[in-house]
C-alpha cells in the first residue's frame, strides 16, 4: 500500500483531510441562530448541537441541525472513501475514510471559523460511523436511543454511547485488517465526546442534569 504513496498521492492525502476537517466546520447550530438573531453558544446549555438548538430554537431548527451535523459526517466518509480507493487501491477506501471521519468530526468540536468553539459532536459521529460501517452506526444509535428513552437524558445517552464505542466497533467489524487502527480511531472518538461531556457527567452525578421532553409544550 505504501509503495503507492507519491509525492502526488501525499498532497492529494492532505487536501481531502483538510477539506474533510473544513467540512465539519458547517455548523447548522450557530448558523441558524445568527439567522433567528441568537447566538446559540449564549444561550440554553451554550452548545452548538441539536438538543441546544430544539431548546433554544425549536423542532424545526434542531431537526435542520440534527440532519446537517449528520450529513457532513456521512459526506466526509464517502468522499475519504473515494479518494482512498484511487490512491491505495482495494484495501484504501475504510483507512482514508477513518482519517477524513476522525477530520469531519474534529472540523465539527473545534472549528476554526468559529474560534474552535463548536458542538460535543454526537450526531456528526453518527453519521461518521454509519457511512463507515452502517451495523457500527446503527448499533450506537440503538444504544443511545433506549438509554435516552428509559432516562430522558441526551447527555447519558451520549455518554453510554460513546463508552460502548470502541466494544461495538470490535464485535461490529473484528476481522479488518486495520484492525489496530480501526480500534485506536473508535477509541479517540470515544475519548473526545466524553471528554466533550464532562459538565454533563458532573451535573449527573449531582442529580441536576435537565430532562428532554418528548411531549409537546413542555419544557426541556
Amino acid at each position: 500500500m505504501l509503495e503507492s504513496f507519491t509525492a502526488t498521492t501525499a498532497a492529494l492525502f492532505v487536501v481531502t483531510v483538510l477539506l474533510s476537517y473544513f467540512m465539519g466546520n458547517i455548523s447548522p447550530a450557530i448558523l441558524l441562530g445568527r439567522l433567528h438573531g441568537v447566538d446559540i453558544k449564549s444561550e440554553g446549555s451554550g452548545n452548538a448541537g441539536t438538543t441546544n438548538v430544539l431548546r433554544v430554537l425549536g423542532k424545526k431548527a434542531a431537526v435542520a441541525t440534527l440532519v446537517i451535523d449528520i450529513g457532513k459526517g456521512v459526506a466526509a466518509v464517502l468522499f475519504g472513501k473515494l479518494v482512498g480507493y484511487y490512491i491505495f487501491g482495494f484495501n484504501g477506501p475504510y483507512l482514508m475514510a477513518m482519517f477524513c471521519g476522525l477530520a469531519v468530526f474534529c472540523g465539527h468540536i473545534w472549528p476554526l471559523a468559529f474560534n474552535f468553539k463548536g458542538g460535543k459532536g454526537v450526531a456528526t459521529a453518527f453519521g461518521v460511523l454509519v457511512a463507515f460501517k452502517p451495523l457500527l452506526g446503527l448499533c450506537e444509535l440503538a444504544i443511545v436511543i433506549v438509554v435516552v428513552l428509559v432516562t430522558r437524558k441526551v447527555s447519558l445517552g451520549s455518554i453510554i454511547g460513546a463508552i460502548s464505542l470502541p466494544i461495538v466497533a470490535y464485535f461490529a467489524f473484528p476481522l479488518y485488517f486495520f484492525n489496530k487502527v480501526y480500534l485506536c480511531w473508535a477509541l479517540a472518538m470515544a475519548v473526545i465526546v466524553l471528554a466533550k461531556h464532562r459538565t454533563n457527567m458532573v451535573r449527573l452525578i449531582k442529580g441536576k442534569e435537565s430532562n428532554i421532553s418528548f411531549g409537546k409544550n413542555k419544557s426541556a
